[in-house]
């Protein structure tokens, strides 16, 4: 293992973890199985978490619900945050003051894998991303070696490090939320040179400002994945990302936004990148990856992945592994994380036939422009993924303005993000706007207020209060060959647990007829 056992014995130390989110439990299993002193806390109560205290079972460990009192920190040795709790929360500030680490179970499983780590991060595409990454690797040693994929994605690695091997892979998903505590000022245990052996940025655009406390404090925790790299470390970037691309200082990145105020902490990444690692891009533009491959990598001027201008090839390495007709996802995003799952599985040893055989099979995950055509002729897309408006407008741009008639379902939670560009698009291609949830009303609104900006009539727009009413509306509105896209821009949160219980939920209202 990379971790010094003795520094990760935790036999009788007093671990305190916080959140019964699936992070959290695969904690307390986790140190259960070490011999640790173990006692989890979430601030809903009891009545609230059944399904979550059935998963516990008689597992000996000490429960604090209904909030998070301060004693916890009395005698704690290590606080451990599941992924929805807040570094600002107040005990966990508190627990920093007091000088206690800080852990969470990606960091764990980074620091105690015993085999090469691949590990992605980004605003959008990362499981699309890292699902493929996986297929890739897979279909490439089949039986030969296995290949995990989780973190941030299904069940957690953590459950399964007693089983990885030596010569395995593991591809990790990681969030913002996640690489927050990838910081040697607050984490638990060395990060010298635990980092991944191959990392990748997709993409660094604005979400979950309203966790951050700006876009610079959301870019600072992305960035964290490259601050413990090892020394043969290879770094995927996006080339067409402005702030990814500036973060390597690849010379024609787009310009980032003065007032995110990313000049100092760019020019950081510019410097650790710069210690003889190995920088590869990926780009919708064949002469934009060339340029920057050129740039990076003299010795290798074909490296990264990027689309052909001239011809429908997708290329790795200067060599086409699959065609754009024959890729099965939809949509000019999956063509870019397609891309970026070429350049970070070649980086760990795919073979471009094993990418061809994947691209051209590959429908998607769940809930991610999902098609159900359940009757009348009327297509339902189901894209619960869609947390920011930004996700919005990726699947809003599949449907081309006046192809077919458009209704979006939009709504859930705002996490202070931009909507003009979303209301944009749904001007351009939307006939009718439904929105649900705590943030339909505000949608609808943006949505008319652009209309009179541009002085063009806004789509027919309906507020409803839920996600029932918003289908059965929906239903009563949708003609033959209608597309109703549910895309909803904001979280979950206001309603469901997850984007997958909300995105389960849209199958079954759909499905009932």
């Amino acid at each position: 293992m990379i971790a010094n056992a003795e520094e990760f014995n935790f036999e009788k130390r007093n671990v305190v973890i916080l959140g019964m989110g699936r992070q959290g439990l695969a904690l307390v299993r986790f140190f259960v199985a070490a011999g640790a002193d173990v006692t989890i806390s979430d601030v809903a109560p009891a009545q609230d978490l059944a399904e979550e205290l059935e998963q516990l079972g008689d597992l000996p460990v000490t429960l604090a619900l209904g909030g998070h009192p301060s004693n916890l920190l009395d005698g704690c040795d290590l606080l451990c945050l599941s992924g929805g709790v807040r570094l600002q929360a107040p005990l966990v500030q508190d627990a920093i003051r007091r000088g206690i680490p800080l852990s969470n179970d990606s960091l764990l499983t980074m620091q105690l894998a015993p085999c090469p780590i691949i590990a992605i991060t980004g605003s959008s595409g990362k499981t699309t991303t890292t699902t493929l990454v996986g297929e890739m690797l897979q279909a490439t040693f089949e039986d030969a070696r296995t290949v995990h994929v989780g973190g941030n994605i299904g069940r957690p690695l953590l459950d399964r490090l007693g089983e990885i091997q030596e010569d395995d892979m593991m591809v990790l998903e990681l969030s913002s939320f996640q690489l927050e505590l990838f910081d040697s000022e607050v984490a638990y245990g060395s990060l010298d040179q635990m980092g991944p052996d191959v990392a990748a940025i997709l993409n660094v655009t604005p979400n979950h400002l309203d966790r951050h406390p700006s876009m610079a404090d959301y870019v600072l925790a992305k960035s964290n994945l490259l601050r413990h790299l090892k020394p043969a470390s290879v770094v995927v970037l996006n080339a067409d990302d402005p702030v990814a691309s500036r973060m390597a200082g690849w010379s024609d990145a787009e310009p980032v936004p003065p007032e995110w105020e990313l000049d100092s902490l760019l020019a950081q990444c510019r410097s650790v990148l710069g210690k003889s690692r190995r920088t590869i891009p990926f780009s919708t533009s064949a002469s934009r990856g060339r340029r920057t491959a050129l740039h990076k990598t003299e010795t290798r001027p074909a490296a990264g992945a990027w689309a052909s201008e001239t011809t429908e090839d997708l290329l790795f390495e200067g060599r086409p592994f699959c065609r754009r007709p024959e890729v099965r996802l939809r949509g000019e995003h999956n063509i870019s994380n397609l891309l970026a799952a070429a350049a970070v599985s070649g980086a760990a040893g795919a073979s471009e036939q094993a990418m061809g055989r994947v691209a051209r099979s590959f429908a998607g995950v769940p809930h991610r422009l999902e098609e159900m055509r359940p009757k009348d002729n009327v297509v339902w897309i189901n894209d619960s993924i869609a947390t920011a408006p930004e996700r919005a407008v990726a699947g809003l741009q599949v449907f081309p303005p006046g192809a077919q008639t458009l209704i979006l379902l939009a709504g859930g939670k705002d996490k202070n993000l931009p909507w003009d560009t979303f209301a944009d698009e749904v001007l351009d291609r939307v006939q009718c706007l439904i929105g649900f949830g705590e943030a339909g009303s505000m949608i609808a609104d943006k949505v008319r207020e652009r209309a009179s900006f541009r002085r063009i009539s806004a789509p027919c727009c309906a507020v409803v209060k839920r996600l029932d009413e918003a289908v059965v509306l929906a239903k009563q509105t949708a003609t033959p060959g209608t597309v109703v896209l549910f895309s909803p821009g904001g979280t979950s949160y206001d309603a469901y647990k997850n984007f997958e219980q909300r995105g389960d939920h849209f199958r079954n209202l759909v499905a009932r007829g």
